[in-house]
């Protein structure tokens, strides 16, 4: 029979590494931005702006991890890779991250529930704006055009934040140490 003091044994010499700690966030949320030019053929906007869903679940689940700053550089990427208005994402990824930070020092202890409702408000003005900066409405309403994404993005929120709480885990995973 093993000892009791035999599983705390096997974390001696592990430590995370700084590399993956420092990397894994931004290249989800990139991973995300890059998912979301997948050919599909559509007379709407469907896809939910996977990037945008990664960038709020990596605040909210981990508060401090990234800056605010870090909306700034994150939405030129999905600039480059949406077909937004270059500097779109830009605005409202630092808006977000501005409004997340806000909400933060507001209500540091928040429900699960809370978390989906705002996540679920920052979504539907992204949406909302983003389709005011590229001029979706002026050929029919933008609620007929953009209800369809709108849900399908808030109800595949708790799928994207269940696939960061993954990287989570990843970024965290415990290697040798060498000293």
């Amino acid at each position: 029979m093993p000892l009791a003091s035999a599983k705390p044994m096997q974390k001696i010499n592990r430590a995370p590494s700084p590399l993956l700690a420092r990397t894994v966030p931004p290249l989800a949320i990139i991973l995300g931005s890059v998912l979301q030019t997948l050919p599909l053929i559509a007379s709407a906007p469907i896809l939910p702006p996977l990037g945008f869903l990664f960038l709020l679940a990596w605040r909210q689940l981990r508060p401090g991890l990234l800056p605010v700053w870090a909306g700034l550089p994150l939405g030129l990427v999905d600039d480059l890779f949406s077909g937004q208005p270059m500097g779109s994402a830009m605005l409202l990824w630092s808006l977000a991250m501005l409004f997340l930070e806000a909400i933060e020092r507001r209500f540091p202890w928040r429900s699960y529930l809370m978390d989906w409702f705002v996540a679920a408000g920052v979504i539907l003005g992204y949406l909302l704006l983003g389709s005011v900066v590229a001029h979706v409405g002026k050929h029919g309403p933008i609620a007929t055009v953009l209800t369809p994404q709108l849900l399908l993005s808030v109800l595949v929120f708790p799928l994207a934040e269940r696939f960061i709480a993954t990287c989570d885990r990843f970024r965290l995973w415990r290697f040798r140490a060498i000293s």
